[in-house]
């Protein structure tokens, strides 16, 4: 069985219903929806916009692979409390159009983060989303990338909770010089969501390329995510770049071969 591909509604840089059609003429199963702001934010989408987003999705025949509701994370205690509120409307948002995997950036977790205050902080505040969540059915996926696996590991063995997962970003881990084979073991019990995107670092510095051009062993990496059993979406992202649509469609031609 060949992957379930998505793509993140954003990364074609194009209106909403545009970038549906665009998914769908690209091959994609399914999309992650960007909800952090905009039109699909909790605190601005109506009863008729869900549906209407329903239909949309129907009709260009697209599964939500994961809503995106990256807020800003639990590391600053400014406007923390509205974060933590907002996150549990983004869930019950992501629930109301029947998907339970909400991916964010929950912040960059400290080295000696069980010592610090601002680690006990987001401890804290990532228990009581995680709970929150778990008691709706819900996952909050955090992404790779700041951190290394086996910090963020720690970090989601202390939340105690159903509702904390993953959202594993092989590149994001490439460009900061993590082990991201290592690390699909290593939060293997956490992975909900994939983003499929490449990057390189080169002389300490990352950079994100063409899915395909990167670092990412592609074969290595799909084994690996097989290999634990995964069987989720592997959601293109693309950031940077002119031409995204171009980009994305390369992507997914290259994803198929799996």
């Amino acid at each position: 069985m060949g992957l379930k591909i998505g793509v993140i509604n954003t990364s074609f840089r194009l209106p909403l219903k545009e970038s549906l059609e665009k998914a769908r003429e690209v091959g994609a199963h399914g999309v992650q929806l960007w909800v952090a702001s905009g039109e699909l934010d909790p605190d601005n989408i109506t009863e008729t916009g869900k549906k209407d987003l329903l239909h949309h999705l129907e009709v260009n025949n697209l599964e939500i692979s994961a809503v995106c509701g990256d807020i800003g994370g639990f590391a600053n205690p400014e406007g923390l409390e509205e974060r933590i509120a907002k996150t549990k409307r983004i869930v019950d948002l992501s629930l109301s159009l029947d998907t339970p995997i909400i991916t964010t950036h929950i912040g960059t977790i400290p080295e000696n983060w069980r010592q610090v205050e601002q680690g006990k902080m987001m401890l804290e505040a990532a228990k009581e989303v995680a709970k929150y969540a778990e008691n709706h059915g819900a996952f909050l996926a955090s992404e790779t990338g700041p951190e290394s696996p086996e910090l963020m590991k720690d970090f989601l063995d202390a939340v105690e909770s159903k509702g904390i997962a993953v959202n594993y970003d092989p590149a994001n881990l490439v460009m900061r010089g993590f082990d991201y084979l290592g690390g699909v073991k290593v939060l293997a019990p956490y992975i909900v969501h994939t983003h499929a995107k490449d990057g390189v670092r080169i002389d300490g510095k990352g950079q994100e390329v063409a899915l395909g051009d990167g670092h990412v062993n592609w074969d290595a990496y799909i084994a690996a995510m097989r290999d634990i059993g995964f069987n989720g979406f592997f959601t293109i992202e693309r950031e940077v770049g002119p031409d995204p649509v171009a980009d994305i469609k390369k992507a997914a031609d290259f994803l198929r071969k799996y």
